[in-house]
């Protein structure tokens, strides 16, 4: 399936709703428990941590990256992206308060990307990211939603994990109980 606008709008608009229906006035045993450990041995994120990274996502990543290209092309790579920034962001703050700040940001930032008027030929437009190299807008923008979906999963992984010790025998039919992916 190829990147448009019109088919990968609809998931973006609806990442904030998704996510607030999953973890919306939940006892923080279930928003604010982990997975487990990465391979590395870093703790995985907590539906809690995700919505911080969703909104420091929206705030770093994916507009100014756009605009990043449209500006210096592949001439010049981005910025790396701090995959922990929202570390800072969440400190003393509620859930509720990060649902509404990450409703506020997907918001403006799909705003200001509809205010960008691409056209199909700007998807095709080249950049350079720091780590992976050649690069199209249309790449980060189909990025933008998988990262979404990806997220989303992973909040229900950090959720499902909860009961991995209470499911006895099932464990072996639940993939989402299988151990952290690398990332």
């Amino acid at each position: 399936m190829r990147f448009t606008f019109d088919e990968s709008m609809p998931v973006l608009e609806r990442t904030p709703r998704v996510v607030r229906s999953l973890v919306q006035f939940l006892p923080e045993s279930w928003t604010h428990r982990t997975y487990g450990t990465n391979k590395d041995g870093t703790p995985t994120w907590s539906a809690y941590e995700i919505v911080g990274h969703l909104i420091w996502a929206d705030q770093t990543d994916w507009l100014p990256r756009a605009k990043h290209i449209l500006e210096f092309g592949a001439s010049k790579p981005f910025d790396p992206f701090d995959r922990n920034g929202q570390r800072e962001l969440i400190q003393g703050k509620t859930l509720h308060r990060l649902l509404d700040e990450f409703d506020q940001s997907r918001r403006e930032s799909l705003e200001r990307l509809k205010k960008l008027r691409l056209a199909d030929a700007d998807l095709q437009k080249p950049g350079l990211h720091p780590a992976l190299g050649p690069v199209t807008l249309g790449n980060l923008l189909a990025m933008w939603v998988v990262h979404d979906l990806n997220h989303i999963a992973q909040i229900c992984k950090a959720m499902a994990y909860q009961y991995k010790g209470e499911v006895g025998p099932w464990e072996q039919y639940a993939s989402i109980l299988a151990a952290p992916a690398p990332r």
